[in-house]
């Protein structure tokens, strides 16, 4: 008889009014346990005259990072060398950014290759990664460890055994308007927020883990209503588990969507009663993707993955995060690391100058 699983899982995405197509994209795999780890993500593609394929590029985002989140729990599963915790931790502050945007960027390039269009004309790679701009937020969660990294807006929301709601990578000041960071700019790896949290008293680990699109917070008037949003939520799930609020979810999306104007997008897990966090087994199977709708300008093909190796580092202990007014603690700036010089960085591809938009329309 196997064990129960260590979370339930809940994704849903609802096209905002108005929208030609769902920009977003959501991705949930694995059950949480230490060989079959939860990795959930979620993108944003800008959408707008100015990103006519940002629905591919946030495909591609959710798809290469879970490529780099499964190397990296690899990595994790991998404790019988000195020093191992440090040199993850290195990795996941620096190594695996730079990689997941690069293999985005190259990505993004070989599909217009592969597809160019007539009146889609850039005279350079900095301008067609443009056309497919989207953020990101991506999260791991194993038995003992917790690891989200966000570039750009939306929110990741953690609520504690006591009910508390953090905003562990909300950014050190406010976005403004529609500005966000984005996969398609120049050096986007060092604009990627890191949350890192061990996990070694299981009871004290977050009962509740949500990725969300910023067209669910922008519905509502105030940080404080989205945060009691997320405790309300939780509050919920704690009574019905998610098998009964799955139900209740489309609609309350489809009401954000309403307001917000935005397409909509959350992913959830909520650590099950009784689930179980030894991580001897997998349990339960994964989630599919959810499906990309209508892919006008074709399907992105299958994203090829690297081995990965964290960097040396020696410190083991304490959650870090950027630091923000709803953030814990401030993550050490990145600022002295050379560009391209992360942990086996490897070749640039030499086409990709990148591009420095920041706006979103």
């Amino acid at each position: 008889m196997s064990a129960p699983p260590a979370w339930e899982t809940f994704h849903e995405s609802i096209q905002g009014v108005n929208k030609a197509r769902n920009q977003d994209r959501c991705l949930v795999q694995g059950t949480g346990t230490a060989r079959d780890p939860l990795i959930l993500t979620v993108a944003d593609g800008h959408g707008s005259a100015s990103y006519p394929r940002s629905h591919v590029g946030a495909h591609y985002a959710t798809d290469l990072f879970a490529n780099r989140a499964r190397e990296f729990v690899t990595s994790v599963a991998d404790r019988d060398r000195a020093g191992w915790r440090g040199r993850l931790r290195d990795y996941a502050r620096i190594g695996l950014p730079e990689r997941l945007v690069r293999d985005w960027q190259s990505e993004v390039l070989r599909h217009w290759e592969r597809d160019p269009t007539p009146d889609e004309d850039p005279k350079s790679p900095g301008p067609i990664l443009r056309l497919y701009g989207s953020t990101l937020i991506g999260a791991v969660l194993t038995p003992d460890l917790f690891v989200a990294w966000q570039l750009g807006d939306g929110e990741l929301t953690v609520v504690d055994g006591d009910g508390e709601v953090r905003l562990p990578l909300a950014p050190a000041r406010a976005e403004l308007g529609d500005e966000t960071a984005s996969l398609c700019m120049r050096n986007a790896w060092r604009s990627v927020r890191v949350h890192w949290e061990p996990l070694p008293d299981p009871a004290r680990a977050p009962r509740l883990v949500a990725l969300s699109t910023d067209g669910l917070s922008k519905s509502f008037v105030s940080d404080e209503g989205f945060t009691e949003f997320a405790a309300g939520l939780h509050r919920r799930l704690t009574e019905r588990g998610v098998p009964g609020v799955s139900e209740d979810i489309p609609g309350w999306l489809a009401e954000a969507s309403r307001h917000s104007g935005d397409d909509t997008t959350l992913v959830l897990a909520r650590r099950a009663d009784g689930g179980t966090a030894d991580g001897t087994a997998a349990v339960g199977a994964a989630e599919e993707p959810a499906e990309a709708q209508d892919e006008a300008a074709g399907e992105p093909a299958a994203a090829t993955e690297e081995g990965a190796e964290a960097s040396t580092d020696t410190r083991d202990e304490g959650a870090e995060a950027s630091a923000g007014p709803r953030g814990e603690s401030a993550d050490e700036s990145r600022d002295d690391a050379a560009e391209g010089q992360g942990p086996e960085s490897g070749p640039v591809d030499p086409r990709i100058p990148y591009c420095e938009e920041r706006e979103r329309p």
